[in-house]
């Protein structure tokens, strides 16, 4: 049975699996772990996918974009669903919440399984727990 404050994340967002969380807004950051991960999954060596499927950003590897904005591995899913970055499987509970909860509805603008109208304060408690996990 779900917990109370299990039910109040789930009503504050809900993945539609629209992809627009796979455009634009600044790219995807990987870790080493990340990179690794989605290697082996594409059966690319690092090498290979750091030249041909990253692009460096104050010295951070980036996921590379394709003409359309998209994430190259967005083909109207997630090619990488299983292996998709930390980032993305954080999405949308982020650090710059705790910051200041209004990103939440900034970012709840693009973000059709976003619940703009949460609470504050379950919305902060949601960001936390999902950081811990």
């Amino acid at each position: 049975m779900a917990s109370d404050n299990q039910k109040a994340c789930e009503e504050v967002f809900v993945c539609t699996r629209c992809g627009d969380c796979c455009k634009g807004y600044g790219g995807t950051y990987l870790s080493t772990a990340d990179i690794d991960a989605i290697a082996r999954y594409v059966g690319v060596s690092v090498h290979r996918l750091l030249a041909h499927y990253t692009r460096k950003s104050g010295g951070r590897h980036l996921i590379v974009q394709g003409d359309d904005g998209y994430c190259i591995f967005w083909d109207k899913v997630c090619t990488i669903h299983p292996v998709k970055p930390k980032m993305c499987r954080q999405w949308p509970f982020i650090n710059s919440i705790l910051v200041d909860v209004d990103n939440w509805r900034a970012m709840a603008v693009s973000c059709p399984g976003m619940n703009a109208d949460a609470p504050d304060q379950t919305i902060i408690t949601c960001v936390k727990r999902a950081l811990m996990q």
